[in-house]
């Protein structure tokens, strides 16, 4: 063979080894990825990916399970929310005439589904009466008097359900002087 054909043989054969030694680089870093992505997987860095899935399947279940226990925990105290007496109004009235400062009051006070109680305070001279009626429903099966059924109306009038405007979430007073 002569010098030219050696040469260029030589010069094929370094460019060749080039090429295998980037191949060689480029599989390194691709095999450090995968190997980063399967530590990332499995927490002690395993690479059976059965492992890995199995791991990650258990974790989904336990997810799973305790996604349902903080769901009815939810509904739960959802309920609780609704049965709570939070809906107030206050109702303040002259019960007769001849006296001043409105003193005597009815103040409703219910839950979401319009079951509680109302509760007035009939202010005289010399005396004052409490009286106290149960509601069902928003009803009362003792006959309401004018400002009781007021009171009534104003705390009932914003609760969910009965397709009137909800109070803004950040809004924590409940209660309404419907006076």
């Amino acid at each position: 063979m002569d010098a030219s054909t050696l040469t260029t043989l030589a010069i094929a054969a370094v460019v060749v080894a080039l090429l295998a030694l980037a191949l060689a680089v480029g599989a390194q870093l691709r095999l450090a990825g995968v190997r980063r992505d399967f530590a990332a997987l499995g927490d002690d860095g395993q690479t059976d990916i059965a492992r890995v899935a199995a791991t990650q399947n258990h974790r989904i279940d336990r997810l799973t399970a305790e996604l349902t226990r903080l769901r009815d925990h939810v509904a739960s105290a959802e309920d609780d929310v609704r049965q709570s007496l939070r809906n107030v109004a206050v109702v303040r009235y002259d019960a007769f005439g001849d006296m001043g400062g409105r003193l005597s009051f009815s103040a409703a006070i219910v839950d979401d589904l319009g079951d509680g109680i109302v509760i007035s305070s009939i202010h005289a001279r010399g005396e004052s009466r409490t009286y106290a009626k149960g509601i069902v429903g928003g009803k009362s099966s003792i006959s309401l008097t004018p400002e009781e059924q007021q009171a009534l109306a104003s705390a009932t009038e914003d609760e969910p359900g009965r397709g009137r405007p909800r109070r803004p979430a950040g809004q924590s007073d409940r209660t309404k002087d419907a006076s």
